[in-house]
């Protein structure tokens, strides 16, 4: 559970190579070392995520996690679990997608949304269920601010984004009367490996400012945060624009 510091024991990264859940589990280092349990395919960015974290102090456990393998899911967290409560988990895996291919070529359109919307729920179903188990837990998961309103430039991607945001919006709700506490992030543009080469729009933040907000709303068991906080407004302007104007904003 967390300590009277807000500061948890156990952390699962769940896309553990992931530059926002490293960051995370960096933000936590500095106060004290965890056991993490890091989710992500074997191969040399894991093993390069597990010195990362090690050198820091951190007791790292490895899994193998595939965001399609819906059926291991539930398997997964418990293995994660075996070792202890899990505190906080963060369910930071995705995938962009190239935004044309994801609306004309069906395996492209079918995969994004398997990445981006049926495992974030499947993964979420699962641990549901443990933190019933244990009667407390943090979920964090990372949304996006593209979910709030769907846009052509990027609407495949949106539009997969917006129902995980859904889903976790009611799982929250849901698991209040368990001890569960879901926190929602809605980050603008990031820059991470998952966005190089792309232009970086208005109020680009760093990996490092959003695992700092994560830490901060975490401990202060916030349900949902905008990165960087100026985003809540600027959503809030967008939600509101009338149809033929938006499709007329460059974005």
């Amino acid at each position: 559970m967390l300590n009277a510091l807000g500061q948890p024991q156990s952390l699962l990264l769940l896309g553990g190579t992931s530059d926002i859940a490293l960051a995370v589990a960096e933000r936590y280092a500095a106060t004290a070392p965890l056991r993490v349990v890091l989710a992500a395919r074997p191969g040399p960015r894991r093993d390069e995520a597990v010195a990362r974290l090690s050198a820091l102090g951190h007791r790292v456990e490895p899994l193998d996690f595939e965001a399609t393998d819906t059926a291991g899911h539930p398997a997964l967290v418990e293995r994660a679990a075996a070792g202890g409560d899990l505190d906080v988990t963060v369910v930071a895996f995705g995938v962009l997608g190239d935004e044309e291919e994801a609306w004309q070529d069906h395996d492209a359109a079918v995969r994004l949304a398997e990445v981006n919307y049926v495992g974030p729920v499947s993964v979420g179903s699962a641990l549901a269920a443990q933190v019933r188990r244990q009667g407390h837990g943090t979920i964090v998961f990372l949304s996006s601010v593209a979910g709030e309103r769907v846009r052509r430039s990027n609407f495949a991607y949106g539009a997969s984004k917006a129902g995980a945001d859904g889903f976790y919006l009611g799982l929250g709700e849901a698991l209040r009367e368990h001890g569960g506490h879901v926190l929602i992030v809605r980050p603008g543009f990031v820059h991470t490996k998952m966005t190089e080469g792309r232009g970086a729009a208005p109020l680009a933040v760093g990996a490092d400012d959003v695992a700092a907000a994560v830490v901060d709303a975490v401990a202060a068991r916030r349900e949902l945060v905008w990165v960087p906080s100026a985003m809540r407004f600027v959503m809030s302007g967008l939600r509101h624009v009338p149809r033929p104007l938006f499709r007329r904003l460059p974005i």
